[in-house]
């Protein structure tokens, strides 16, 4: 596939925090692994103009995905905390737009659309195309992904700039075949002309 970016796209770098990566208290297994992959996608958008959104988990201590208020998850990615930061080595622009996304105590948010204006600024901005890469494959990834595609947006998938938690094994393989199923298209960097 030979891929053309345009004026109508936009990326989309999911959860690429600190409690995500080695070290973090949720870490995805290789999640820094994106990271130099992403900056290339974002110094590509970058020469381009083109819109870039970083979204992030951003929720309060006592959020409803944390074990000890019934949820999956370790606490994580805790409004304001060292964890909750972007990786830094992530290279996101001055100009980047930054979605906080689970950031009331009752509602989770897997997906980057799920009550934020992500949407909303991207029709704003004319975008109909989003590529869309991050943490992890099997969950926030996805959802973002699954939720592009509801809204319209023509959706690809970084295959060489996600990774996966894979809480059981072959979760990531099984949430890559659906968002591909789903609509979604799996490229990689070098397949942008």
């Amino acid at each position: 596939m030979r891929l053309v970016l345009s004026k109508s796209d936009a990326l989309v770098v999911v959860d690429v925090q600190k409690d995500f990566c080695p070290g973090g208290s949720l870490a995805v297994p290789g999640g820094d692994g994106v990271v130099p992959v992403l900056n290339r996608y974002i110094e590509r958008f970058g020469v381009e103009a083109l819109p870039i959104f970083a979204t992030r988990d951003w929720h309060p201590a006592n959020h409803v995905s944390f074990k000890s208020y019934g949820g999956l998850w370790p606490p994580h990615c805790v409004q304001g905390t060292d964890g909750a930061a972007f990786h830094p080595e992530l290279k996101l622009p001055g100009t980047v737009a930054v979605i906080s996304k689970a950031t009331t105590p009752e509602r989770e948010a897997y997906s980057g659309f799920q009550g934020t204006d992500l949407e909303p600024v991207l029709l704003g901005l004319h975008v109909r195309r989003v590529f869309v890469g991050g943490l992890a494959t099997d969950y926030c990834v996805k959802n973002t992904v699954l939720d592009a595609l509801t809204g319209g947006f023509t959706t690809f998938l970084l295959m060489d700039a996600a990774r996966g938690v894979d809480v059981h094994a072959g979760d990531s393989e099984k949430a890559v075949n659906l968002m591909l199923g789903a609509g979604a298209i799996g490229i990689r960097f070098e397949d942008i002309v």
